[in-house]
């Protein structure tokens, strides 16, 4: 590790040595070299360069909740956007900091008599995470409503992709692609009556609760859906609801989820991925492949 890195930033807030359990919804991984929280876009570029001058390998992170950290956590710099939690409402569009909660952005809408992001009511993901994966919930996704986004390469480009640029598909945009990380989006939304919204939104979050394992740190929907089928029938239909490695273990109130029962590491998730994916493969004839993302030294 570079025992120097030391960039001469106003106000940032650089710890070293971090562990990165402290930040992600599994409460699972190892620690970060070195581990910033940006404020601003100027920050965020200002430490790429840095980090390039440097040779440092860079990650940039988001809410963290579909992601797994690895127990050795991850080397060089990581930059957590959290910090990035800005919301501005202009007439029928909102641009949201990547940091800020898409939770907070759908109730900002809400407040406003803005329709549109109501399925986003319930999701735990960041405004970055959302643009990064096409986020999406009962029939709603990001590229229904992102007018365009920030984003920032790794050297410190900065430019701006309208929706059509960010090439989304199913939890999948440019982004992932093009080496870089959303600072910003802009979400173009419809007048709506604010009480309806409401009704919708505290709908759709009484659903979640009802089906989904909220009670305990998990990394969310860990599988994407494969076509013609549903990740958490098929886990379900191979009986492994309740299966455990450690502290991990495939939720018997929806399937398709991985909670920490408690004392969970990262190897304990991913082994519990693994044996899932294997027991459908076998049981059904279909490849689960993951939603969440595993990142970190192995």
């Amino acid at each position: 590790m570079n025992n120097n890195f030391n960039p001469k930033i106003n106000n940032l807030i650089l710890k070293q040595n971090e562990l990165l359990s402290h930040y992600t919804f599994t409460k699972t991984g190892g620690p970060a070299d070195y581990l910033a929280l940006p404020t601003t876009a100027e920050q965020v570029g200002a430490l790429l360069s840095a980090a390039h001058a440097d040779g440092l390998p860079i990650t940039i992170l988001g809410n963290s909740s579909n992601l797994i950290v690895s127990d050795k956590g991850i080397r060089g710099l990581t930059i957590i956007l959290t910090q990035m939690d800005q919301i501005q409402v202009h007439g029928t569009q909102i641009t949201a900091g990547a940091g800020a909660a898409l939770i907070d952005v759908a109730i900002a809408a809400q407040t406003h008599g803005l329709s549109g992001l109501e399925y986003a009511a319930g999701i735990p993901g960041s405004v970055g995470g959302a643009v990064y994966m096409n986020a999406g919930a009962y029939g709603g996704q990001t590229a229904d409503v992102i007018k365009d986004a920030q984003v920032v390469s790794l050297d410190g480009t900065m430019r701006t992709y309208d929706n059509a640029q960010l090439d989304f598909g199913y939890r999948h945009s440019l982004i992932q692609s093009d080496s870089g990380a959303v600072l910003s989006a802009t979400f173009a939304l419809t007048p709506g009556n604010a009480n309806q919204i409401l009704a919708q939104m505290d709908h759709f979050n009484a659903q979640r609760a009802s089906k989904q394992p909220l009670e305990l740190p998990s990394c969310g929907s860990v599988f994407k859906r494969p076509v013609g089928h549903f990740a958490g029938k098929l886990i379900h239909d191979a009986g492994l609801q309740g299966y455990r490695v450690g502290g991990a273990e495939v939720s018997t109130k929806h399937a398709g989820f991985i909670v920490n029962v408690g004392g969970a590491t990262a190897d304990d998730y991913i082994n519990v991925i693994h044996h899932v994916q294997a027991t459908v493969l076998k049981h059904s004839g279909v490849h689960l492949e993951t939603e969440v993302r595993i990142i970190g030294e192995q």
